[in-house]
This record gives C-alpha cells, structure tokens and sequence, in this order.
C-alpha cells in the first residue's frame, strides 16, 4: 500500500501485474477516470492491456461495489490514528470481505446486464 497514487507509482503496479502473469496469458487491468489512467501507461507491457470505463458509471466497475460493502461493514464512522492505522484496519477489512467466496462472487456478477440483451 503507498499512501498516494500517480502515474509512475500506476506503472509500477501494472508492471508487477506484468510479472506475475503466466507466460502466454494476458491481463487486463480496468480503469476509472482518475488522472493516472492515461491512454499510454500500459505501452511498455505486452501481456497488459487497460479498459478504460466511461464516466460517471460506477455499475460498471465492480471494486466500487467493494468499497461500498467495505465502509457499510468496516470502515464507516471510523477515527484513524495514524498512516499506519488506517493501512491496518483496511488491510483486516479486505481480508474479511475476502472470506466469503460467494460474496466476491456475487458482487462481480452483472445480471443486470441479461434485461438489456
């Protein structure tokens, strides 16, 4: 976890993705509008590619459905002491969302998406 993000520290992430993909395999890694999201900043990767969402459509992207569930069970009305703290109680956030399997399931699902085809 850093404590901000910019293009160069976004470019470090994707490499690591880049790494740790399966020789033959390819990743893509999908993306909000926010600044570091730049068309370019997967050039350098040939087993990464990036989907850039359209504005304004949260639906679409299921880690906001995540954070959502995070702040309603975990981190709502919370006070942080510290970097440190805050890195600790979101890190125990995540790995309890993570214990339901059909939980994560569930929130990548689009059925939604079967009414308009």
């Amino acid at each position: 976890m850093v404590p901000w993000v910019n293009k160069d520290i976004m470019t470090n992430h994707l490499e690591q993705i880049s790494k740790a993909t399966e020789k033959g395999r390819h990743a893509v890694a999908i993306m909000d509008g926010a600044g570091w999201h730049t068309d370019d900043i997967a050039r350098e990767f040939n087993n990464v590619s990036t989907i850039k969402l359209p504005p304004y459509s949260p639906e679409l992207n299921p880690i906001e459905q995540v954070w959502s569930w995070l702040r309603q069970h975990y981190l709502a009305n919370q006070s942080f002491t510290n970097y440190n703290d805050i890195v600790s109680k979101v890190c125990r956030a995540w790995n309890e969302f993570l214990e339901c399997k059909d939980r994560v399931t569930k929130m990548s699902r689009r059925d939604w998406i079967n009414l308009i085809s």
